[in-house]
């Protein structure tokens, strides 16, 4: 779960949102289409629940309106998709909202995942609900480019060649890149200007407001992952009374803008990158070396791959015309950066890649990570990702920045932070008047906000766990010493105790806590 690559370079997350002048959601009201023209709240509104077609045994399905532009109540409307699974207990607390991440993860779809996301204790306790943020899947979704563009998007060999350097781009490259970016603009602009406009953060957190409310909670009780803690983040900044517990779960820092988003992250993704090489060099399969080789010995072997994927892609077994080249593979290495889960089948595929030149399966990890689920359709995720992203914070306008920054993140990453650099140019060509400004949150007056760190998180390097405890006002920190994005319900019975402990009986452990094996100590 959590925050997922985006475009062909890979940049991830979102930066922070400054809101102004903002009110509740259930202080906005618009004409009633449909009877005698009175204007009616959308916190009157009723939540007609009907069980679902699929998913979670038990669960039910609804929809509801929120204003598309929040600044003119009165106009259009767009809908949010609902998904809740009961509480199985008697003595029912609430609701407990939950989000996987992205931008553009389905919290619908997560709520099926609830019997190993959330404790038995926690769903004896909360609806669990999750609910599809504006843009993204079954509610009102944006659409950019068609599928077909997508693997164009996501499948371009920037460098070209043996050559391939993304720290260093030829002009032909770069201009290939630019042209890439603009293109993916230029594609929401025509399919649906006012969204694009209207995806950021600030806003899902009014309409998150409005659910609370629909559902009858007088307070919000939240669990978001990765980029999910962004929007809790968001939530206690404009409504810090409505906090009753919220748990940020491998978070985002809002301090940071874009492309500084992107180097940074190029720490996480090294580390994980070291931690993967590792643990695969103590086993008998691995394609990388034998036991006994360095983690540095091991990502030589790893790189030497990729570089002769540039120059001779390799086959596939799909039903498509799709190359398998060195895009298309950093892809399925990076796959094996989220969770320890999915390194068994990273070293499969790169076995069958490394040794039988097939890269089915790490085509077929790319496509995990990008919601193709099938050969012909992707999910709309790669779309609200970058929409998102590119509407949370400013970012350079100049192509130049970077080339810098290319060449910056390669210092920390060499293999992958230059294309998580790249990866955030499409935001250069974003509309200027649809990027919010660039603010920490502090959430001032909001009850204790629990943060949770991973000291190896990939996709969120736990120096921004650090950093949004310390910048909300309220805020606390838990860590994971462990490996893998996120740190509750990853095998940490610390971790999660604290959580669970924290989410059912408002319990606060001191600030600092750490986790390491089955006992928590005090540090810092």
């Amino acid at each position: 779960m959590g925050t997922r690559l985006r475009g062909p370079l890979a940049v991830l997350l979102t930066g922070a949102v400054l809101v102004s002048g903002c009110t509740a959601g259930g202080d906005m009201a618009d004409e009633d289409g449909g009877g005698d023209g009175t204007r009616v709240d959308v916190a009157e509104q009723e939540l007609l629940w009907e069980e679902c077609d699929s998913g979670l045994p038990g669960s039910e399905c609804t929809v509801f309106e929120v204003p598309l532009d929040y600044e003119a109540p009165d106009g259009e409307r767009i809908e949010i998709a609902v998904k809740r699974f009961p509480a199985t207990g008697d003595d029912v607390i609430g609701s407990l909202l939950v989000n996987p991440g992205g931008p553009g993860g389905s919290g619908f779809d997560f709520v099926d995942h609830a019997p190993y996301t959330v404790s038995e204790a926690v769903r004896e306790s909360f609806d669990v609900v999750g609910f599809d943020p504006r843009g993204v899947g079954r509610s009102t979704p944006l659409t950019c480019l068609d599928a077909e563009e997508i693997d164009d998007y996501l499948g371009t060999d920037y460098g070209g060649g043996e050559a391939d350097d993304l720290a260093d781009l030829s002009p032909e490259g770069l201009d290939q890149i630019e042209a890439k970016s603009r293109a993916f603009v230029e594609a929401c602009e025509e399919n649906d200007p006012e969204l694009m406009r209207n995806i950021g953060t600030a806003d899902v957190a009014r309409d998150m407001d409005v659910l609370r409310g629909l559902l009858g909670d007088e307070q919000l009780t939240y669990l978001g992952a990765s980029y999910g803690t962004h929007i809790g983040a968001q939530y206690a900044e404009q409504f810090p009374e409505r906090v009753r517990a919220l748990v940020l779960d491998g978070a985002v820092d809002p301090s940071q803008d874009q492309l500084s988003v992107s180097v940074q992250q190029a720490t996480g993704f090294e580390t994980a990158l070291r931690s993967f090489v590792e643990d695969c060099l103590t086993r008998p399969d691995c394609p990388l070396g034998s036991p006994g080789d360095s983690v540095d010995q091991g990502i030589a072997v790893l790189d030497d791959f990729l570089a002769d994927t540039a120059a001779e892609p390799l086959s596939s077994a799909t039903d498509d015309d799709r190359e398998v080249n060195r895009a298309r593979a950093e892809l399925g290495v990076l796959a094996a950066l989220y969770t320890e889960n999915w390194w068994p089948r990273v070293r499969e595929a790169l076995t069958d890649a490394m040794e039988g030149g097939d890269g089915t399966g790490l085509l077929l990890l790319g496509d995990d990570l990008y919601g193709r689920g099938d050969l012909a359709e992707y999910e709309n995720s790669t779309a609200a990702l970058v929409a998102v992203n590119c509407s949370d914070s400013e970012a350079p306008r100049e192509v130049e920045a970077y080339a810098e920054a290319a060449a910056e993140a390669a210092q920390e990453s060499p293999m992958f932070g230059p294309m998580l650099a790249w990866g955030a140019l499409t935001c250069a060509f974003w509309p200027e008047e649809a990027v919010a400004p660039l603010a920490e949150l502090n959430a001032p007056g909001t009850d204790p906000i629990m943060v949770v760190g991973t000291t190896r998180d990939s996709a969120t390097p736990y120096a921004w766990s650090e950093a949004l405890a310390a910048q909300l006002d309220s805020g606390f920190l838990v860590t994971r010493d462990g490996d893998g994005h996120t740190g509750y319900r990853m095998g940490d019975d610390c971790v999660d105790t604290m959580v669970d402990d924290y989410l059912l009986e408002l319990a606060v452990p001191d600030d600092g806590m750490a986790c390491a094996g089955p006992r928590a100590d005090e540090v810092g």
